[in-house]
């Protein structure tokens, strides 16, 4: 195998599996940490190493005001709405089905365009339909009749609508034009955001002696520097070296990860139904990733398409882990 085949491989391979299983990462983290907390504290880690790296690589972070204004705007809709959120929602809900719903992130845009009057191919539509209908099976075995699995549902799903927006109007931003330079901000508008909002809710009274056990810091420390910043540095690399069709294929293989970790790892058992609307979310990602991903319009920006989100994403949480 060619040295350029193995490294897109390598990357590829990275983002599959990193960015697949932030949503294990956030499911032991939040066992015992502070969920908004944990997740601010995670992205301002986060955005301090890379902020470091750049400047020993003699990178330059100054930006106009507008441009660090929108960069940090687009972080609180993208990595504090929404893989905040799922952060929240895990406490309620399996991280398998998080990452199915997030999984849905890509069918979300479609239907921000159809409103926004773009035109959308049929398949694209046809597919997004069919696969908004998976969301509907995802989500209805837990139902919204009350409960702390459906707040954690109703969480989830707004995350997720949080991350699709956040990434459809981000081509219309000012942002800064080198991508790792413009994650910093959006790191910083996220995970400030989100800390704030952690000490305003009281989670700082969580964070006693029993809240810092090994397994959870493990956790967000495997966040904070693999689902953030090793495999964000995958997948800007991957914009630039390889096909964006290729690229794109994360969009459905994430969600898988996810849910086979879920399987092995936390003994989580979806539903038949549950499972259906998965299949139907990830046939409709692949179609559609099949034909917006040969457009070059489709790309926003590096970190508008991270799925870690709304685990990452990214985002995306979704990223946009997550």
């Amino acid at each position: 195998m060619r040295p350029r085949r193995i490294q897109l491989w390598t990357a590829l391979a990275v983002v599959y599996v990193v960015w697949g299983s932030t949503y294990l990462g956030i499911k032991l983290a939040v066992r015992t940490l502070p969920p908004l907390l944990t997740a601010g504290t995670r992205f301002l880690a986060a955005a301090g190493i890379l902020a470091a790296i750049l400047v020993v690589a003699r990178r330059s972070l100054r930006v106009e005001r507008r441009e660090a204004l929108s960069a940090a705007g687009l972080g609180i809709a993208l990595l504090g709405l929404g893989v905040g959120m799922v952060h929240v929602a895990e406490l309620r809900i399996d991280s398998s089905v998080a990452a199915m719903i997030a999984g849905s992130v890509p069918l979300q845009i479609v239907v921000w365009r159809a409103l926004a009057r773009e035109r959308v191919p049929a398949a694209t539509g046809i597919a997004a339909l069919v696969g908004l209908g998976g969301l509907a099976l995802v989500v209805a075995p837990g139902g919204f009749g009350g409960g702390s699995a459906a707040i954690g549902l109703l969480v989830m799903l707004g995350a997720s609508m949080s991350w699709s927006r956040g990434s459809f109007v981000s081509n219309r931003l000012s942002l800064p034009s080198d991508p790792f330079v413009a994650t910093v901000y959006e790191m910083l508008g996220g995970g400030i955001v989100l800390v704030l909002a952690g000490l305003v809710a009281g989670e700082a009274s969580a964070l006693d002696r029993e809240a810092f056990q090994a397994g959870p810091l493990v956790a967000w420390a495997y966040l904070a520097v693999f689902g953030s910043v090793v495999g964000f540095s995958a997948y800007a690399w991957l914009l630039g070296n390889a096909p964006i069709s290729q690229v794109v294929t994360h969009q459905y293989v994430n969600p898988l990860v996810a849910v086979a970790l879920g399987a092995l790892l936390l003994d989580e058992r979806p539903g038949l139904a549950t499972l259906a609307g998965a299949a139907l979310i990830v046939s409709a990602v692949a179609v559609t990733a099949r034909y917006e991903g040969r457009a070059p319009e489709a790309v926003s920006s590096p970190a508008a398409l991270r799925p870690e989100g709304p685990g990452e994403p990214a985002p995306e949480c979704p990223e946009r882990a997550a």
